[in-house]
């Protein structure tokens, strides 16, 4: 134990608090100082840390980082608050903000509905609701005819990483780098990627491209990018000029350090909610093709699943002509996306990106709430074998007959619920799954791409294995 450190231990990380004791004779920091009156308040930017009450005016003026980052953020051209956030008529209340003073963004979490009051709402339904609702689910799933094709791909290029023949320093965890390598195996098949000539990007728009030096050295975006190593995957294998990785959250052991060392590859990376990136303005991606990718956006690194949606509308919604979405606007670049969809549970009414579409299948709001949470079942399921394949809408019968399920009458939803068998609740996240990607598919194909949904690896790699490919269609 070193001298003139607090002697606060933290058990987390295996040592003793680093900081300086109060003074001579203290034995511990002000974090660590034990006081009678103290009480400690979430930090208002930022609740993931506490706070002494009586220091939060000093915190939030001197100390706290997010707000540090928040401020800088705010003076940067491509940031714009809420630009990919959608539509936000839904709120339940109209957000509540800090003074100007703070500068401090409102948390993407705020005013979300929780996966607690989600399953309260289900809990709450009668089994002639619930039973109701589950035979709505099965009649939309069997109505849209979704053919999910199985498309697990490892395409050559990859193999230098499948076989582990890459720098050993790099973290190296089997399931990603076949999803990883899937991925862009798809994008290959599709037409999106090549592996001759470091010219990666198909010509598959019309719209005007600068014939300069970058006319054929495309860019790489990587939305919710964590660490990188999906992009560190794509640089290695395929020979990338540009990448742009865009995170909110800061990460240690990135891809950045292996990335940098690659003398023709220029790296930037954009610490900003993807709710508030405006694509156009940043600099660097002015006048050239980019590809956009994302896998899993979801977790620690967006914290919330509708990240999704907004990539679509951070990549689409600002490049085509709404009255005629078969032309596209003089700015758009966007050659090809693959969009790896994850935690449909965390998805959000108010962000979803195609309300129209689920309206007119007669999906409420309320509807949607249970739909996200039963996507859950999907992930909890025993996945030895590939559960997705027993979707089947035949099966229906046996499942909505919440009366019988309970076996007694009066019931509720809840013991509807939990009578059904492991397999059935797991058939049913799975068809909730396929519709909300299947909204977004079509709010894909009707601004003209040409667009498809796949499952990209099997479900005992990940349950999470729906993947969205798109490129423009030049039929338009």
């Amino acid at each position: 134990m070193e001298n003139g450190r607090c002697k606060f231990w933290l058990p987390k990380k295996n040592r003793f608090c680093a900081n300086s004791p109060l003074n001579n004779s203290s034995l511990f920091c002000g974090n660590h100082t034990t006081r009678s009156d103290a009480r400690w308040i979430p930090c208002p930017v930022d609740p993931s840390h506490s706070v002494l009450e009586e220091n939060i005016e000093l915190h939030l003026k001197k100390r706290c980082p997010l707000l540090k980052h928040v401020q800088a953020l705010s003076l940067l051209p491509f940031y714009q608050k809420g630009i990919n956030g959608g539509d936000r008529d839904d709120q339940e209340q109209p957000p509540q903000t800090l003074s100007p003073k703070h500068h401090v963004l409102p948390s993407p979490n705020n005013f979300n509905i929780t996966s607690e009051t989600k399953r309260n709402a289900v809990y709450s339904m009668t089994a002639p609701q619930i039973s109701k609702l589950i035979s709505k689910i099965h009649s939309v799933h069997a109505s849209i005819s979704i053919d999910i094709r199985d498309s697990y791909k490892i395409p050559e290029a990859c193999h230098i990483w499948i076989h582990r023949q890459v720098d050993r320093k790099l973290p190296f965890q089997e399931k990603h780098v076949l999803q990883q390598a899937s991925i862009l195996g798809n994008l290959e098949e599709f037409g999106v990627l090549k592996t001759s000539g470091g010219d990666v990007v198909r010509d598959q728009i019309d719209c005007h491209v600068p014939s300069g030096n970058y006319a054929n050295v495309p860019a790489v975006v990587e939305f919710g990018a964590g660490r990188g190593y999906l992009t560190q995957m794509l640089v290695d294998c395929y020979g990338i000029n540009k990448v742009i990785l865009v995170e909110r959250k800061s990460y240690k052991l990135k891809a950045d350090r292996s990335l940098r060392q690659k003398e023709s590859l220029i790296l930037e990376r954009l610490r900003i909610d993807i709710e508030d990136l405006n694509l156009n303005a940043v600099q660097s991606l002015q006048g050239i093709p980019y590809l956009a990718i994302g896998k899993h956006l979801c977790g620690p690194a967006t914290e919330y699943s509708f990240a999704a949606d907004m990539t679509l509308r951070c990549c689409i919604a600002g490049h085509c002509n709404e009255s005629k979405v078969s032309q596209c606007s003089s700015g758009c670049y966007l050659r090809g996306m693959a969009i790896a969809t994850c935690c449909h549970h965390l998805c959000q009414w108010k962000h979803y990106i195609n309300k129209i579409y689920l309206s007119n299948l007669g999906i409420t709001k309320e509807d949607f709430h249970a739909i996200t949470w039963f996507t859950s079942w999907a992930v909890d399921a025993d996945h030895s074998s590939d559960l997705s394949g027993e979707v089947d809408c035949r099966s229906s019968v046996e499942i909505i007959r919440g009366e019988e399920e309970c076996g007694r009458a009066p019931c509720g939803a809840e013991e509807v619920l939990m009578n059904m068998r492991a397999v059935k609740r797991a058939v049913l996240g799975f068809m909730c799954k396929d519709i909300i990607d299947m909204g977004r598919l079509m709010w894909m194909k009707e601004r003209g791409l040409e667009t498809e949904l796949v499952k990209y690896v099997p479900s005992n790699i990940s349950p999470e294995n729906h993947l969205l490919i798109a490129r423009w269609d030049n039929n338009l």
